[in-house]
């Protein structure tokens, strides 16, 4: 099985923030997905970001460490979330990130994604489904 990064991009909205009820059915929509993945064992680990706003870069600039506020990359399309699954395939993936798309209404990036260190560690060990 391999694994996959489905990220979630945002940009400027002009529509008017959700209402309590229209919110309340986006994440009752993202609980059912998220129920499904794992029933599916396809998932591994999912989140949702803070604005990018509340962002801070670290860089180094020779022998200091910078800090600055914000994104890396100015712009109006930022991560707002994402998933790591499991799949047995691309095609597998972009199934699920049809899924994704369904629930929230926002684009999806798919990538393969590898895991280093520790997590990739803790991934070889999880069960096969």
């Amino acid at each position: 099985m391999s694994h996959y990064l489905l990220s979630v991009h945002t940009g400027p909205d002009d529509r008017p923030p959700p209402t309590p009820e229209e919110m309340e059915a986006l994440m009752a929509r993202i609980i059912a997905l998220e129920a499904e993945m794992d029933a599916a064992g396809a998932f591994v680990f999912g989140g949702r970001l803070h604005g990018p706003d509340a962002s801070t870069v670290v860089r180094r600039e020779g022998r200091d460490v910078i800090t600055t506020d914000g994104p890396v990359a100015p712009g109006d399309v930022h991560m707002a979330g994402f998933y790591i699954i499991e799949a047995a395939d691309r095609s597998e993936a972009l199934g699920w990130a049809a899924k994704v798309v369904d629930a929230i209404g926002a684009p999806i990036e798919v990538r393969p994604f590898a895991a280093t260190g520790r997590a990739a560690d803790q991934m070889q060990q999880t069960p096969e489904r």
